[in-house]
């Protein structure tokens, strides 16, 4: 019960309007000024929708019209209405407050008083239960709209699953319930035995662990609910759930409600969100068992989501570990250096791609541009490297390599559709008596290699052919360097010199600002040479998109 004192809240009580208290005030002056006429007074009072009942200045009962007599039947006239049966009325005419809010019968009442000549006084009163129930059903709407949109937002902020699954069992509590349970089965290859994972008032943070089967086929509904059974979920009020407080927090007890909801997923049921109230907190009525199930459809669809991502990239970093260039073994005689820079940052893989194999004299090298670029050239760069890998077994001059694996490429199923090639560079790396490298190199339209020497100079090898897996009838050229000792060979793609930036952010990096770099670097070592070209080339890019950008230099030790 609700009153305001004189000098607290001024007006009629909230919940009125302004067309009622007109009436209301209206009746009251009607009343007052047709002093004579009691039968036309007690019509117009009769036939107001708010109770009104008037009061002497010894604070007797002296009228009620109709609406009074419905509301307060236990007033008549003459009853003091100081000790009335209305405590609400009896309390605020005690403390001479201006209104009152109080529930009687059943009913919602709000009353608001007024004062009329001689010291009398009316009290107008008002049957709001149905307005208030309204006000609480919205009040409710938007509780349960704000949940549900805290829920999705949190639930999809995360793509791991473990955060996913935590963020199911702490949003529900105590929104929702005193404990959320979920219990799912982990992704493999962990045992096929279910897990759970919990969070309860009270809990720092969320608590997991493994539950046998016989526990949770101790729980009525909880195994049709891991196999994704779809029916309405119902509360257990007097299910024997003992076996249930191996996963509840210590000291919690014996639920007084337990809410069991699948949580389904397009690929199958991604487990199953148990609720548990205490015996003190109500069971759980209709509109919190929808809100109950559309939690958990959200919670599996987001954990669906984390397992499917999960495997993704899991997938992502297998593969990425298998195109990323490899670390270069180290060879006698000889110094070497990679670089590389993907156009795509998010798996970190491309059509650029350089590799080295050992061999018995030296090594053979490999340095090419696939067509494309992002996850569709990555796939051809892998098939490239695969087969030199195997090609090299039975064939080591470099252009018979390369008019070998110019047949293999043409050969793979759907190679016509795809129209996919590789500029490519490839070469043998001889030692030699005195120190220096006999290099033969083979080329398939890849741009030149560059020679720095180490008394000074830069020299272009210029090798051409025709790019490889294009044409079966592809020609490729020879060419053949010495590298003195302290002298360097750099091969490189395109990426390098039609780099995009500088102050226009359109003009290319170019031959000649590599040239350029190569000379001031020359007599570096091979990896503080290549680290050189990739930093200007990033000083130039500014944050540019590019292309792919693959390097490899070797230097007579």
């Amino acid at each position: 019960m609700t009153v305001a004192r004189r000098g607290g809240v001024a007006g009629p009580v909230s919940g009125g309007g302004h067309a009622s208290r007109k009436r209301t005030r209206r009746a009251a002056g009607v009343a007052a000024a047709l002093p004579a006429d009691d039968q036309l007074a007690r019509e117009l009072l009769d036939g107001l929708a708010e109770a009104v009942v008037t009061v002497d200045a010894a604070g007797m009962v002296t009228l009620l019209n109709a609406m009074a007599a419905e509301l307060l039947p236990e007033l008549t006239p003459g009853v003091d209405l100081a000790g009335c049966a209305v405590s609400g009325l009896a309390e605020a005419t005690r403390e001479r407050a201006e209104t009152f809010d109080t529930e009687h019968h059943g009913r919602r009442l709000r009353g608001v008083r007024r004062g009329l000549a001689g010291e009398r006084h009316a009290w107008y009163v008002r049957d709001v239960t149905e307005e208030r129930a309204r006000t609480d059903a919205l009040l409710a709407e938007r509780s349960r709209t704000a949940f549900l949109a805290q829920a999705g937002s949190r639930l999809g902020l995360s793509l791991h699953r473990d955060q996913t699954l935590r963020a199911a069992v702490g949003l529900p509590v105590p929104y929702l319930a005193d404990a959320a349970v979920v219990v799912h089965r982990p992704p493999p290859p962990a045992e096929d035995e279910p897990h759970w994972i919990r969070y309860a008032t009270g809990d720092t943070g969320p608590v997991t662990g493994v539950a046998g089967w016989r526990t949770v086929e101790s729980v009525p509904g909880l195994v049709e609910a891991l196999e994704g059974d779809l029916t309405e979920p119902s509360p257990w009020l007097d299910a024997e759930l003992a076996d249930l407080a191996e996963v509840l927090p210590a000291g919690f007890g014996r639920p007084g409600t337990v809410l069991i909801s699948p949580m389904p997923s397009a690929g199958g049921p991604a487990g199953a969100l148990i609720l548990a109230r205490r015996p003190g907190r109500a069971g759980f009525d209709q509109r919190e068992i929808s809100l109950a199930r559309e939690f958990a459809a959200r919670a599996g669809a987001a954990l669906a989501a984390a397992e499917l991502y999960g495997e993704q990239a899991h997938l992502a970093r297998v593969l990425q570990n298998s195109l990323l260039p490899p670390e270069l073994p180290r060879l006698a005689g000889m110094t070497l250096a990679g670089g590389y820079r993907a156009a795509g940052d998010s798996l970190r893989i491309g059509g650029d791609f350089y590799d080295l194999f050992p061999t018995s004299t030296g090594g053979l090298f490999a340095l090419g541009d696939v067509c494309g670029k992002g996850v569709g050239a990555a796939v051809l760069t892998g098939r490239v490297r695969q087969s030199l890998q195997t090609l090299r077994l039975v064939e080591q001059r470099p252009r018979e390599l390369m008019e070998l694996l110019n047949r293999a490429l043409l050969d793979a199923p759907g190679a016509a559709a795809r129209a996919q090639f590789t500029t490519l560079l490839l070469g043998t790396l001889t030692r030699e008596p005195d120190g220096g490298l006999l290099v033969r190199l083979a080329g398939g339209g890849h741009p030149a290699p560059l020679v720095v020497r180490a008394a000074g100079g830069i020299e272009a090898v210029r090798v051409g052919g025709m790019p490889v897996g294009a044409l079966t009838d592809a020609r490729f050229a020879e060419a053949e360097i010495r590298l003195a000792p302290g002298d360097l060979l750099l091969t490189y793609t395109d990426g390098v010199t039609e780099a995009r930036g500088g102050p226009t952010e359109l003009a290319m990096f170019g031959d000649a600002r590599l040239c350029q770099a190569l000379a001031s670097g020359a007599g570096l070592p091979p990896a503080a040479l290549v680290d050189r070209v990739l930093q200007l080339v990033d000083e130039w890019l500014d944050g540019q998109p590019h292309d792919d950008i693959a390097m490899l230099a070797v230097a007579a030790a």
